[in-house]
């Protein structure tokens, strides 16, 4: 009888375990050391937790989709690209009634890449290709003039970051969220700039 108690509470001991060790959220990639550009996480643009259910994304990922967030407009500060993460965050949150903000980064013309679901989690800004891309938005209207060089750089360096630690695929091809839905996004004239970029599928 007391070895039958015993299985059972190491039984029990082993389920809460397990139960604890399964509702662990997904591991975020944040260490600024990893990245060669300034990288802004969640915590210091003052995010919102994400409200309800979110998906584990299975990596390695072939595609990137590339957006402009056209309102809010270019940012060129940490202070005003983090009121414009609130602002995007907010609006996909309570006006769209997503659990969080729709892209996995936002990149503003101060340079620095700003954390959106991040690298682990499917994202909502392309339907039919979230749950096989990381969507990165520049934070801008970019219809007709270019994002800064900064921007662009620092967009590229995150994509090579993805590579690197496995979660976009060496392979990936590179599309404009005009490819996936009937939209001027990611404007005429960002989206003739990254058509000259390596891995850029034309054909999409």
């Amino acid at each position: 009888m007391i070895s039958g108690k015993m299985t059972l509470a190491a039984i029990l001991i082993f389920l809460s375990a397990s139960v604890t060790v399964y509702s662990l959220p997904h591991p975020r990639i944040t260490d600024q050391s990893l990245y060669n550009f300034p990288f802004i996480s969640r915590e210091e643009w003052g995010a919102n937790l994400a409200q309800g259910a979110t998906t584990d994304l299975n990596t390695p990922v072939p595609y990137v989709v590339i957006h402009h967030s056209y309102q809010p407009g270019a940012c060129n500060s940490t202070d005003e690209c983090s009121r414009a993460m609130r602002s995007m965050q907010n609006y996909h949150q309570f006006g769209n009634g997503w659990s969080d903000i729709g892209y996995n980064f936002a990149v503003g013309s101060d340079g620095q890449a700003y954390e959106g679901r991040g690298w682990g989690l499917v994202g909502a800004h392309a339907v039919g290709v979230n749950t096989l891309s990381i969507g990165i938005v520049q934070i801008g209207d970019w219809i007709a003039t270019v994002p800064p060089e900064q921007q662009l750089q620092t967009t590229k360096q995150l994509i090579a970051a993805g590579i690197e630690m496995g979660i976009i695929s060496p392979n990936y091809k590179l599309i404009g969220h005009r490819q996936v839905k009937n939209t001027e996004c990611p404007g005429e004239a960002l989206f003739a700039e990254i058509s000259t970029w390596d891995h850029f599928d034309s054909e999409f």
